[in-house]
């Protein structure tokens, strides 16, 4: 995958970044492309090896029809969830890893219905303002608004998430529980 000097692409972790510079150099006698980004959330920037763009994640920007499954995903109503924060916070961190949208809607959407019954951790806290951050630029970006309005929208999914489990809940994990949404109690069928 060979990316181009002004392309915004999407650094996980880190959200949109700008390519600014593609560059040739030479370590130890080998020559080495490499692809100068600059952090859209901060303005830092990154040198990524072009031998490590599949490692690292970096890829292309969100088109209309991912952002479209994205709040399918956000707005679904099914969330995956452990009760034990370690095994959540691991799973989580594998998601936020891969830097993919469904995967980090995923996270967000969790780490909501999560923040609903309970405060979250402090590394969670940090985790969830990542993720919704994440989402918020990509979105802001493919759809061409201002950030507080994707984030706006953004949270309107969320909400009907949360609705919905109000309603019915039916997890992912295939395990009864019961979740707790505001002041509504609900119990989450078995799946399958």
């Amino acid at each position: 995958m060979t990316f181009e000097v002004g392309q915004k692409v999407v650094y996980p972790n880190h959200g949109v970044s700008v390519i600014e510079e593609v560059s040739s150099l030479n370590f130890d006698g080998v020559e080495q492309t490499f692809y100068h980004l600059r952090l859209l959330s901060n303005n830092s920037k990154v040198m990524v090896p072009e031998e490590n763009l599949d490692l690292v994640g970096l890829r292309p920007l969100g088109d209309q029809g991912e952002i479209k499954t994205l709040f399918g995903i956000l707005e679904d109503g099914n969330i995956d969830t452990y009760k034990d924060w370690k095994g959540r916070y691991k799973q989580n961190l594998d998601k936020m890893k891969t830097g993919r949208l469904t995967e980090v809607a995923e996270v967000l959407k969790n780490l909501c219905l999560v923040s609903q019954k309970k405060s979250l951790s402090f590394r969670e806290k940090k985790m969830y303002e990542r993720a919704k951050y994440f989402i918020v630029s990509e979105v802001a970006h493919v759809k061409e608004v201002e950030e507080p309005e994707a984030e706006s929208i953004v949270e309107g999914a969320l909400q009907k998430s949360l609705d919905k489990l109000g309603k019915v809940a039916t997890p992912k994990s295939g395990k009864a529980e019961v979740v707790e949404v505001g002041d509504t109690e609900t119990v989450e069928a078995a799946a399958g």
